[in-house]
């Protein structure tokens, strides 16, 4: 009985002795949806776990020369803006400015196609020489106009515009200016 004892311990513990490499072939398989198409025929796709969403590609301006609390808007401006449009650009771009400090007092003009005369003439505001949105300052106001309607106002952020919504890409309609103050 003795000799038996040391060769069921021996066989045991190469049997049960872990084996990195084995472990390491067997791998889980990729999640798949299954379905039937309009045909009836079965189909299956992986399922799609990670979403990495479109990146800005143009680069966004960083100008020392506009007012710091510019920049302080934009970010003011993306954390309270929305994922859709409320049509109340102007007045989220106004709280934006106000909080950080940017104007002394709520500019008092009702639609945002006024606001670039009202910041320029009342609050220091400049208009800059960029066309660009996308090379305008972080903390630059675009102001955009609009025939019939109250026009488009948003801050340029780090990672795209903001007003009462986040877009990654500017406004299509006709722009009037690119303001900042320095």
């Amino acid at each position: 009985m003795r000799k038996i004892t040391p060769l069921i311990l021996c066989l045991c513990c190469v049997t049960f002795y872990p084996r990195p490499a084995a472990a390491l072939s067997f791998s889980a398989p990729k999640p798949k949806f299954g379905y039937r198409d309009a045909s009836g025929k079965k189909q299956s796709l992986e399922i799609v776990d990670k979403y990495y969403p479109k990146k800005i590609v143009q680069p966004f301006g960083n100008d020392s020369k506009i007012d710091p609390k510019l920049r302080r808007a934009a970010t003011i401006a993306e954390e309270r803006a929305r994922a859709h449009s409320l049509s109340k650009c102007w007045h989220y771009v106004k709280e934006a400015l106000v909080a950080a400090g940017v104007v002394s007092s709520r500019p008092k003009t009702s639609l945002a196609k006024q606001a670039g005369q009202e910041l320029v003439n009342n609050y220091g505001f400049k208009k800059l020489p960029v066309t660009d949105p996308y090379q305008a300052p972080v903390g630059a106001v675009l102001v955009y106009d609009a025939k019939r309607a109250a026009g488009h106002v948003e801050i340029r952020t780090e990672s795209g515009f903001a007003s009462d919504f986040r877009s990654k890409t500017p406004s299509r309609r006709p722009r009037l200016g690119i303001l900042a103050k320095s």
